[in-house]
């Protein structure tokens, strides 16, 4: 892991098109904002787990639980 020491208003630059600028510390807490791309998906770190633990858990759905969807539709 790369750790940096930044300032409120000095920014990481990650490659060309994603800027990472520090804007306020309080207390515990600080407040940054992010410049990148609308191709660029940005997340809370507990939002993306979550996210991908219920992707994980509808994937693993029991097959009979898929037939029984499909006969119920088919009807």
């Amino acid at each position: 892991m790369l750790v940096l020491t930044r300032k409120k208003n000095e920014a990481i630059q990650l490659g060309e098109d994603i800027e990472i600028t520090v804007l306020a510390i309080e207390g515990d807490q600080v407040k940054i904002g992010i410049n990148a791309p609308k191709s660029v998906d940005i997340y809370r770190k507990e939002i993306y787990v979550d996210v991908q633990q219920q992707n994980n858990e509808a994937a693993n759905v029991p097959l009979d639980i898929l037939e029984l969807l499909k006969e119920r539709k088919n009807k």
